[in-house]
């Protein structure tokens, strides 16, 4: 079923845009700290991805995108997700700004270069997975429930022959080596907690999928793992 937003929503577009960039500049507005380059490489990180997987999306998926634009999830939002979904953006903007705090008051030793490489070429590779599901589906809502009005059904295609959930895969790996990047030992502690709403997100989407999107059992039967291939 085509979506009723044909043409490319350019105001749903920026707003995304603003939207990432104010939230990858949290770690240098909280330390008041705009020379730090691990910070700067974050945020350029998330605004690239953000800018590239959007504008693809937005010219295939263009009513997707307009809805995510307006912060606007699926219209019949699963009650425990109206919980679940803020609580998934509060863990992310939490290890951002207790990093900040680390910086400006020095809490933690920094991590070697090595690792904060190693931390930053993984995290581009975990989020480049993610933005790759928002991209080949079209039902990639910023919340959960069944979108009829759309004619949602399984897409199997792209990242979903390797894990049925890669956004939450990419949110949970990208988001685990933050504190790495930016040097911030208690950032783990936040990240910790949005690694718990992740897996329980995933749980509940899974068995919502199970129950009530026609096909999605098959599909789990050939996509064995929710979120990490080998282990769940």
């Amino acid at each position: 079923m085509a979506g009723t937003t044909r043409s490319f929503p350019m105001r749903a577009f920026v707003n995304i845009l603003l939207a990432t960039a104010i939230t990858g500049l949290i770690p240098m507005i909280i330390s008041g700290d705009w020379g730090w380059l691990e910070a700067w490489a974050y945020a350029v990180l998330l605004v690239l991805l953000a800018a590239v997987s959007r504008g693809i999306a937005g010219r295939r998926n263009p009513d997707l995108i307009a809805d995510r634009g307006r912060m606007r999830g699926a219209k019949d939002t699963k009650p425990w997700d109206m919980v679940l979904a803020p609580l998934h953006l509060i863990g992310t903007v939490l290890i951002l700004g207790v990093a900040g705090l680390d910086r400006a008051y020095g809490w933690s030793p920094a991590f070697s270069p090595a690792t904060k490489i190693a931390a930053f070429v993984i995290m581009l590779l975990a989020y480049g997975f993610g933005s790759w599901a928002l991209v080949e589906n079209r039902f990639f809502a910023g919340t959960v429930g069944i979108q009829k009005e759309r004619g949602h059904h399984v897409v199997s295609t792209g990242p979903y022959r390797f894990v049925r959930h890669p956004g939450y895969a990419g949110s949970l790996l990208g988001g685990s080596l933050i504190p790495l990047l930016l040097d911030s030992a208690w950032a783990f502690v936040p990240a910790i907690l949005l690694a718990i709403v992740i897996v329980v997100r995933t749980a509940l989407e899974d068995r919502t999928l199970q129950a009530e999107l026609p096909g999605y059992k098959e599909f789990a039967a050939k996509t064995r793992y929710r979120l990490l291939p080998g282990l769940w």
